[in-house]
């Protein structure tokens, strides 16, 4: 834990760990809304560090790059989740999508495919790969959100005094659904959000990779992350 670190020592790991939040920022913005300025994501991530490095407690067992990765992904989604620029018709389709997805599956025991999803919602294949592109773009499906879902859990669940026994194993818990449910996605899907998130390229790149274009990229991984809220609705 940083936050009993002097004043200098506090200057020395923020600039240490500068081109984190810049790495970040760059990656962020290639699927952020056209308005987003990276320079506002690095201010953003810049907070996320300096609370990272207050907050960090190096007893549990994650490294502070990978701790501090996840608390300037938040800060960064959180400052451009402020704007609320979606249309609420954007909003409206992906919950709907969300539950379409909850219903096939339920129904079938199966992945809803897009044809599927596309017909129970009454709409041609198009349109739903431009409602899926539209989502993308929101902040409603990131990854990061789902991330953060664990550091809410343990936050709201610890007592004022004392450490909670029942933190680790609620925070756990949901560490494992989550793995278990990127696990269980179709097998395009489960590559592009490994390629995104584990593997850091961007939509061009991962388009080179699977020889699809970049659009149909940002359709699989709006897809995906979908499906992961659908199926993690009982936590969200």
């Amino acid at each position: 834990m940083y936050n009993d670190e002097s004043a200098p020592q506090i200057d020395v790991l923020v600039e240490q760990h500068t081109p984190l939040v810049k790495r970040i920022a760059h990656h962020l913005l290639a699927r952020m809304p056209s308005g987003v300025a990276v320079e506002d994501l690095y201010q953003a991530g810049m907070i996320g560090l300096l609370d990272a490095l207050k907050r960090y407690d190096s007893s549990k067992g994650a490294s502070f790059e990978t701790y501090a990765g996840i608390r300037i992904r938040g800060a960064m989604v959180d400052e451009v989740r402020k704007g609320e620029w979606a249309p609420r018709s954007v909003h409206r389709n992906a919950r709907r999508i969300q539950q379409v997805i909850r219903d096939i599956e339920h129904e079938t025991g199966a992945d809803a495919r897009d044809r599927d999803i596309a017909d129970r919602l009454g709409i041609s294949m198009e349109e739903y790969h431009a409602m899926l592109q539209d989502s993308m773009a929101t902040r409603l499906f990131s990854l990061n959100e789902l991330e953060s879902v664990e550091d809410n859990i343990t936050t709201g669940l610890q007592q004022e005094q004392a450490h909670n026994p029942l933190d680790d194993l609620q925070s756990g818990v949901f560490r494992t659904h989550l793995a278990r449910a990127i696990e269980q996605l179709p097998e395009r899907e489960q590559l592009v959000i490994s390629l995104y998130y584990d593997e850091e390229l961007n939509l061009k790149e991962i388009g080179q990779v699977l020889g699809v274009s970049e659009s149909r990229v940002s359709q699989i991984h709006s897809q995906a992350a979908q499906r992961l809220r659908a199926r993690l609705q009982e936590w969200l």
